[in-house]
């Protein structure tokens, strides 16, 4: 809803002013009228105090997803799509999922169909749901659609989610490490160094090179923590505005030797389960190609598939292009082929899918038991280099003793 001020006058003649919500300013007007005022001044307010204070875009994925399938789930037991928009804006505990969908049954009760209303809403509703929805609303199956769109939904949060665990392991015991080597620098290496010193000895070079370090973090701390803070706000301003280096980043991890592999599955399961949830909809291939770049969520598969729709324009098939790009491999061009010549490319395309969903758990649970040891050892390694440096000393003393 939008916030409006209002300037008129009562039917008694009194001049009133004040604020009123509405979708658009003939809503507001309409409004008024019902409530026995004649609007002489309507226009949208631009106080900070009718603004909607967010962070972020559009909707988390998981209140997206649990949306889908209640929506789903609602229209498959016959209930109207006005009446479920209602019941599940009242219920969503999501604030801007829970203004669309406000926005989105007043536009509905007013004669809008569901997919334009919802296109309305860009940040909150995807292409993929919008056109699949449309394409639901030609053909009359509405139900059949809706649940194609929550498991779809469903499947690549989930996707997403497992990958996010698996990195989530090797990045919080890289900050462990990091912290732990911190701190014995910074606190435990300098309670040494006057013992070092009264020793008049010729200390061991590894113990040279950490008490140097050692002085060096004491003061020069602010700098490393400035220059990581720097770098990693610098390096997220880059990702998000330099198309070339989003890019660059994409291709980087893709060719990862132990993650590369890993992030290709994945991203062509999300690819194939799209295209294939789209063909099932009967949304137009060129269209649907289109979609499918956009919600990819990689630059590299993206350039491929925009490649694929130039090719289609040009009268050639979907297959070709993707033969020439190394990212997809001969099981997908194969299996593509197959589909564009036998009709059956949504069927293809959804076991693809299938197929990379469950190569992508196989590959999570291998480089889980790989990371787990390695990255304990790396710890163990770097702390007892440090300890090492701190006892040979001692040990040189004692034998002196």
């Amino acid at each position: 809803m939008t916030v409006f001020k209002y300037v008129g006058r009562t039917k008694t003649g009194v001049t009133k002013k004040g604020t009123i919500d509405a979708i658009n300013k003939q809503a507001a007007i309409g409004k008024l009228r019902e409530q026995g005022i004649n609007p002489r001044e309507v226009s949208e307010s631009t106080s900070i105090l009718h603004k909607d204070l967010s962070i972020g875009g559009g909707v988390k994925n998981q209140d997206f997803v649990i949306y889908c399938r209640q929506f789903a789930t609602l229209i498959r037991a016959g209930v109207s799509i006005v009446e479920a928009t209602n019941i599940l804006a009242r219920q969503s505990s999501s604030k801007k999922l829970k203004k669309a969908l406000e926005n989105v049954e007043e536009d509905v009760r007013s004669g809008v169909s569901f997919s334009q209303a919802v296109a309305k809403h860009p940040k909150v509703f995807p292409d993929l749901f919008t056109n699949m929805m449309r394409s639901g609303e030609a053909t009359g199956n509405i139900d059949d659609t809706l649940e194609r769109l929550a498991n779809t939904f469903e499947k690549q949060y989930n996707l997403k989610k497992k990958v996010q665990s698996m990195l989530t392991y090797p990045a919080v015991l890289l900050l462990i490490t990091i912290g732990v080597v911190f701190l014995l620098l910074v606190f435990v290496v300098p309670s040494f160094v006057s013992t070092f010193e009264e020793m008049d000895a010729e200390l061991p070079l590894i113990t040279v090179a950490t008490v140097a370090l050692s002085e060096w973090l004491q003061k020069f701390w602010w700098v490393v923590i400035g220059a990581v803070i720097f770098t990693v706000v610098g390096l997220n301003m880059l990702y998000k505005n330099n198309k070339q280096f989003h890019y660059m980043v994409h291709y980087t991890l893709l060719k990862m030797p132990m993650f590369g592999p890993l992030f290709q599955k994945s991203a062509l399961a999300r690819l194939t389960r799209t295209l294939s949830s789209l063909f099932s909809s009967a949304v137009p291939i060129l269209q649907a190609l289109t979609i499918s770049e956009k919600v990819s969520g990689n630059p590299v598969v993206g350039q491929v598939i925009l490649e694929a729709r130039a090719s289609l324009e040009k009268g050639s098939t979907l297959t070709e292009p993707l033969e020439k790009s190394w990212i997809f491999p001969p099981l997908v061009t194969s299996m593509t082929s197959i589909g564009e010549s036998t009709g059956s490319l949504d069927y293809m395309l959804e076991k693809i899918a299938d197929f990379y969903e469950e190569e992508v758990d196989r590959a999570i649970d291998t480089l889980k038991s790989l990371i787990e040891p390695a990255m304990i050892l790396i710890l163990a390694v770097i702390v007892g280099l440090i300890v090492a440096a701190i006892m040979m000393p001692m040990f040189s003393l004692y034998e002196q003793i």
